[in-house]
């Protein structure tokens, strides 16, 4: 199961030293009710990814990029400045204070504009950037706290929108683990459409033979409780494996396949084999509960 987080901990751990930065601060408002807010980056991957550097093929010296001015050479990144091109090789300087200036304090804050039910925003929408929103100071603990219970009781999550990395964006927040969520949301205008991607589909009836096999299919693979900490990065951990050997000059076997890849056969075929396995596998899993059950 998920590890659970509190507001509270969350809050004061992320503002230990040495803690994550928050992403972006202001007030979470809708009517009357406003109260202070910070978004902390809820994805970390700095543990499970692996980066690789580019290196020169002949000499293995590490491949750099750096900024260069065509008259001063290398500069810092504290030399570099925004501008805008207004016209061929002509610039206007714009700096970050001027943009934030422009922002109105409407716009400086995270706003509801309705509750919706769960499950209302379709996961197409979803642009994979997540972030936990806790309390900003002491004094935002209550009506956080409150806002909290509340829409967890009322079962409704809420959609908003927020200036957010130089964009408005429309966010969608929920009550997850004792804490508020934000997810960050595609507009509808960036999907792109399905017809794109798939020109023709074949029609099939639902009262065919094989549509009922799959459904019988599905239902005998279909779980009420479903625990998502069982999926790991495996790949992760061979790729790791891949590196120690060959820093000890070792050679790593490949590993061996946890299944026989399909053979190619008609579709009711593949799905008449798939619900032979299927029972197998549920008959397996029968029996072992049972066995769970009389050894406790």
């Amino acid at each position: 199961m998920a590890r659970k987080k509190s507001a509270d901990k969350s809050s004061s751990r992320n503002r230990g030293r040495g803690g994550p930065r928050a992403s972006w601060k202001g007030n979470l408002t809708f009517g009357l009710v406003s109260f202070g807010v910070e978004a902390f980056n809820a994805v970390d991957r700095s543990g499970s990814d692996i980066h690789f550097h580019q290196l020169h093929a002949e000499c293995h010296s590490r491949i750099h990029y750096e900024k260069v001015c065509p008259i001063h050479g290398t500069v810092s990144n504290d030399e570099i400045v925004s501008g805008y091109e207004v016209s061929k090789g002509k610039y206007i300087e714009v700096d970050p204070d001027e943009l934030d200036a422009l922002r109105t304090t409407t716009e400086k804050a995270l706003r509801i504009d309705a509750f919706i039910p769960p499950g209302t925003i379709d996961p197409l929408y979803f642009d994979g950037r997540m972030y936990y929103l806790v309390p900003a100071s002491a004094e935002s603990h209550e009506s956080y706290s409150v806002i909290l219970a509340a829409m967890r009781h009322e079962q409704r999550e809420a959609v908003g929108r927020i200036v957010f990395s130089g964009k408005d964006q429309v966010v969608l927040i929920r009550a997850l683990d004792g804490v508020l969520h934000m997810a960050m949301l595609n507009y509808s205008a960036e999907i792109r459409p399905p017809e794109e991607a798939v020109s023709r589909k074949k029609k099939v009836s639902a009262a065919s033979r094989q549509v009922k096999l799959a459904q019988t299919l599905i239902r005998e693979w279909s779980e009420t409780e479903f625990d998502f900490s069982q999926y790991e990065d495996t790949y992760r951990e061979r790729v790791g494996n891949l590196i120690e050997a060959k820093k000890k000059g070792e050679k790593l076997v490949a590993p061996e396949e946890d299944e026989e890849e399909p053979e190619t056969i008609n579709l009711m075929e593949a799905l008449k084999r798939s619900l032979e396995k299927a029972g197998t596998k549920r008959t397996r899993k029968t029996a072992a509960k049972k066995r769970r059950r009389r050894s406790a």
